[in-house]
C-alpha cells in the first residue's frame, strides 16, 4: 500500500530521472569535457579532422531526421560548443572558399541521400541534406558538387517531398 512517505521516495526518485531526459545539447556548458558531452549525447554517428587538424563530433539524424549537432574537440579534451548544424545560417558557411566533399561531410555529416542530376556536360554530383528551415519547414538541402566531384559549385533548398500533400484542386482536397 502507498503512503504519504512512499510517495514522497518514489517522487524523490523519479523527477531527477524525468528531468535528466528533458535536457538538450543547449544545456552542455562550453569548454566541458568531452567525456561529459558523451555522457548526456551518447557516442557521436560521425567523427573527423577538419581543415585544421581539430577533432570534430558530429550527433546527426540523417538519412531520416532533420537535425544534426556537432562540436569540436580541443588538444586538451574539452569541445568548444554544441550547436545545431543543419540550419541556413551553416549552410551560408558554403559561400566561402572552397568545399571538397570531406570538407562538407566533416562540417555537416553524412547527407540524408546522393544522387546524380544532369545531363551531360551539367550533369552533377549531389548531396541532399534533410533539415527543419526556421525549426518549422520541412525542408532538403541540395548540395552539388560539380561533374566529377571535386567540389561545391552551389547550394540551395527546397520542400522535403516527404511532407508535401498532393493536390488536384486549389481550395483544399
Amino acid at each position: 500500500m502507498f503512503t504519504p512517505k512512499l510517495y514522497l521516495r518514489f517522487a524523490s526518485a523519479i523527477i531527477p530521472v524525468l528531468l535528466s531526459a528533458c535536457s538538450t545539447y543547449r544545456d552542455i556548458p562550453s569548454n566541458s569535457p568531452v567525456d561529459a558531452v558523451y555522457a548526456k549525447m551518447g557516442p557521436p554517428s560521425y567523427q573527423c579532422k577538419t581543415k585544421d587538424g581539430v577533432q570534430r563530433l558530429i550527433w546527426t539524424q540523417q538519412p531520416n531526421g532533420q537535425y544534426a549537432y556537432a562540436t569540436n574537440v580541443s588538444s586538451t579534451g574539452h569541445i568548444d560548443k554544441v550547436v545545431s548544424i543543419l540550419n541556413e545560417d551553416y549552410f551560408r558557411q558554403l559561400d566561402k572558399g572552397t568545399w571538397t566533399q570531406q570538407d562538407v561531410v566533416c562540417m555537416f555529416g553524412p547527407p540524408a541521400e546522393t544522387g546524380r542530376i544532369g545531363w551531360g556536360e551539367k550533369n552533377e554530383l549531389v548531396w541532399t541534406y534533410r533539415y527543419k528551415q526556421s525549426n518549422y519547414w520541412n525542408n532538403l538541402m541540395y548540395v552539388y558538387f560539380g561533374r566529377y566531384g571535386e567540389a561545391v559549385t552551389h547550394y540551395h533548398s527546397g520542400p522535403d517531398p516527404r511532407y508535401e500533400r498532393d493536390r488536384f484542386f486549389i481550395f483544399g482536397d
